[in-house]
């Protein structure tokens, strides 16, 4: 089994609130389930949103990548 976190755990790791956890678990833009009334998150879940975040974040600031979509609007296609 992977390694489950409560609300608490997820927080401190992240440091943010356990308030911000359950608001974030609730919209949905951070996995996790609810077991009764308590949110569990994997660790592997979060991971994975970590690193599609760092990926995305990297390709918006990527110069290279901003030459290509600038040259692309700038000639019309």
């Amino acid at each position: 089994m992977e390694k489950l976190m409560t609300a608490k755990e997820l927080g401190q790791l992240l440091r943010l609130r356990e308030t911000t956890i359950y608001r974030l678990a609730s919209n949905g833009e951070i996995p996790g389930f609810k077991i009764g009334d308590s949110w569990r998150f994997e660790m592997e879940d979060i991971q994975k949103l970590f690193q599609q975040s760092k990926e995305k974040g990297r390709k918006q600031t990527d110069p290279a990548e901003g030459k290509k979509e600038r040259r692309s609007v700038e000639s019309g296609q």
